[in-house]
């Protein structure tokens, strides 16, 4: 292989690598604002059509195991009518992400997940995840999405009212 072949074909796994992370972002940040105005139709496209969305361990009993687009949609609308979560936010690290060709990767986070429910409960929640990704339509989209429970606790409230702590001015 040329240097010029091998600098596009590093440049395409460059790209495929950002592409396959910006999928799965997005899919967070719309699963933090989980509601009535969230565009569903948005959610469902970033699945392949056939994909699976499974719970393991812990997980598998409360989520369960959600198979083709249509099905992942309808498990995830059901947080948002009626609204489930007040507050919602996940935060990922330890990311490796492995693009195997030009049409199939695998990606792994560690997931910290804070949430606030409209019952006033609250929890901190942490999970294993590894998703797939294959090119469908020439667009990449998750195959295959596992999440499984490292640990949970419930907790207070996470939006104390209390004033934020600044350092005073001097006068």
């Amino acid at each position: 292989m040329s240097d010029l072949a091998l600098l596009g074909r590093r440049v395409a796994l460059l790209e495929a690598e950002a592409a396959v992370r910006r999928v799965a972002m997005r899919y967070f940040r719309l699963c933090d604002t989980l509601g009535v105005d969230t565009p569903f139709d948005e959610l469902g496209d970033l699945f392949a059509v056939d994909a699976a969305w499974e719970g393991h361990g812990r997980y598998q009993e409360a989520f369960g195991r959600h198979v083709g687009r249509a099905a992942i949609v309808a498990m995830l609308a059901s947080y948002a009518r009626p609204p489930h979560f007040a507050l919602n936010a996940h935060y990922l690290s330890s990311e490796i992400v492995d693009v195997t060709n030009e049409v199939s990767a695998t990606a792994s986070w560690m997931l910290l997940q804070v949430s606030t429910y409209h019952d006033g409960r609250s929890d901190l929640r942490s999970a294993a995840l590894t998703l797939d990704f294959v090119v469908q339509d020439g667009v990449w989209r998750i195959v295959r999405f596992i999440t499984r429970n490292i640990f949970s606790r419930a907790i207070g409230p996470w939006n104390d009212e209390a004033p934020i702590s600044v350092p005073e001015t001097p006068q």
